[in-house]
């Protein structure tokens, strides 16, 4: 019967576990003075050998006449465990054994001795998809197993475990395989099997793996199918990346704002049945190799045929760095909204009328072009926490507003309201009727200012002036640059009186119709409502 490559090439000891010096070393130290852990943790991105170095390390610590703390493959216990007889080494695929029930019958499991083995080992795969309460049931044998009883847990979401659980193991960090490392893995298997590659071929194959050993194999194997004879375009036929011209002509509709043509290349892979969200992949990976190409002049970090390099440069020649790193914030976006959405076509057509449109660049786009990764991943946090809180249900908001007041950087007469505005309610404020002309005026004076304001609304009563700002970012940018400054300049020489500022976000609200947000926001489209100021 065929075996794959990767279960067939599976290393054995430690000297085959390929980039992981860190782990295999520490590891095979510890087993040669007979000083292991009881429970170990392996973290790192799939096919980069944790359930591998958990097996080895299994088959080593029980080995009868291990080799400077690797296995011998000799002894009984090791050619008991290479047939998967050894009822001592247990393997639990945590994704399918998730409950606590699943749990609570290792824990008593592990009160009876090992039948052969010198250890009884519980490799625990997928850690991260048991349940809390099967968290819960684990924790106890985890701190305190009997002294035959060793743990090995792995996981790709190291995040989703819990910290009582990290901080009773010895965690391991395995690194993504460097492709260098994959390539010579992936031609020393071809010498020994009975086909022959290629060197461009295996580089291409590493490249398109990502950094996992057991993709790189797999792949190889529909190579091999393909063709015994493993070249490049046995690689791009095989791996589906030939043909894709539809891939870079998206790219120049893009670069060269052509909507029109972009949309209807959508329309016919739609119709062709392509993949939505594979599309927005493919297309977040060719974008990368411009941004590459505007920004290195080395090809060796591209992921794409050698005969597409050329391309993907001209490409790159009709865009600036920002446009493109915009661009890809916009391929981001929309992947992330693909899993969310039932319409793919229609998000996926929104995406590329933004991609091709003259917004892209624009002071709301530079305004954000200018947050720190820190920032955005902060940001992205909270909007996590908070479209938690509303799937879980939040207590609603009787009144309209508690926010503190503004503190612009720059001088700026921003009075106090004459009234609490706590007590304020939606009927008691009106839609501003000029404020698309106060934005204009902003705009004028700051562009890029004006971008925090980009999709917001105005309501005033009495002094008060109430902003809703698009988005969680916009708010927090609103506060704290000069924004709130220059906008209460221009309401003072417009009106010839000051105005107390507040602002909200119209994301952070609950959702319905009770919501004060979307009352005010409704008594925005009822133009009748509106007031001009005198």
């Amino acid at each position: 019967m065929y075996q794959a490559l990767y279960r067939k090439w599976r290393p054995a000891y430690w000297e085959d576990v390929v980039s992981q010096p860190h782990i295999t070393t520490t590891l095979r130290n510890q087993i040669k003075e007979g000083k292991t852990a009881h429970a170990y943790l392996f973290t790192g991105s799939r096919g980069t050998g944790k359930t591998t170095c958990a097996r080895i390390f299994a088959k080593a610590i029980n080995c009868k006449d291990p080799k400077d703390g690797s296995p011998c493959g000799e002894c009984e216990m090791c050619r008991l465990f290479e047939n998967e007889s050894l009822v001592d080494i247990i393997e639990i695929d945590a994704a399918s054994n998730t409950g606590v029930d699943d749990i609570r019958e290792l824990r008593e499991s592990t009160a009876y001795t090992p039948e052969t083995c010198k250890y009884k080992v519980y490799i625990i795969d997928e850690v991260h998809m048991l349940s809390t309460s099967a968290f819960n049931a684990l924790l106890k044998i985890l701190e305190e197993p009997p002294e035959y009883v060793k743990f090995v847990l792995a996981t790709t979401e190291i995040h989703k475990v819990p910290v009582t659980i990290v901080s009773r193991c010895q965690r391991f960090d395995f690194r993504r395989i460097l492709p260098e490392d994959i390539k010579s893995r992936l031609l020393y298997i071809a010498d020994n099997e009975d086909f022959t590659l290629t060197d461009s071929a295996a580089e291409l194959v590493a490249k398109l793996a990502d950094g996992g050993m057991r993709d790189a194999l797999s792949l190889l194997d529909q190579c091999i199918a393909y063709s015994k004879d493993v070249d490049l375009d046995t690689v791009s036929s095989a791996a589906g990346i030939a043909e894709r011209d539809y891939l870079f002509k998206l790219l120049e509709c893009f670069a060269d704002k052509d909507a029109v043509t972009a949309i209807d290349i959508i329309g016919q892979l739609y119709d062709r049945s392509k993949d939505m969200q594979r599309l927005v992949d493919e297309l977040i990976s060719q974008m990368r190799n411009v941004m590459l190409a505007k920004s290195i002049k080395s090809d060796s970090a591209f992921v794409c045929l050698p005969d597409e390099i050329e391309r993907i440069r001209r490409i790159a020649e009709k865009l600036d760095t920002q446009r493109i790193l915009q661009m890809l914030d916009i391929l981001q976006n929309c992947s992330e909204r693909l899993l969310r959405v039932t319409a793919k076509r229609v998000e996926i057509e929104m995406c590329v009328v933004r991609l091709c449109g003259n917004d892209v660049g624009s002071a709301k786009n530079a305004v954000v072009s200018n947050v720190s990764d820190g920032e955005i991943t902060a940001l992205r946090n909270r909007i996590a926490a908070l479209e938690k809180a509303l799937k879980n249900g939040v207590a609603k908001q009787n009144t309209l507003v508690k926010e503190e007041p503004l503190v612009p950087q720059e001088h700026a007469p921003i009075a106090e309201p004459k009234v609490d505005v706590s007590k304020l309610k939606p009927e008691d404020f009106s839609p501003l009727a000029d404020w698309k002309d106060i934005l204009d005026e902003l705009a004028q004076r700051d562009a890029a200012t004006a971008g925090f304001l980009a999709g917001s609304s105005a309501f005033v009563y009495e002094n008060v002036l109430l902003l809703v700002v698009d988005n969680d970012f916009f708010l927090k940018m609103f506060k704290e640059t000069k924004c709130a400054a220059m906008l209460s300049q221009i309401l003072t020489e417009r009106y010839g009186k000051q105005f107390a500022i507040r602002v909200r976000s119209a994301k952070n609200v609950v959702p319905g119709e009770d919501s004060p947000v979307n009352k005010l926001l409704k008594r925005a489209k009822d133009s009748d409502v509106a007031v001009e100021i005198k």
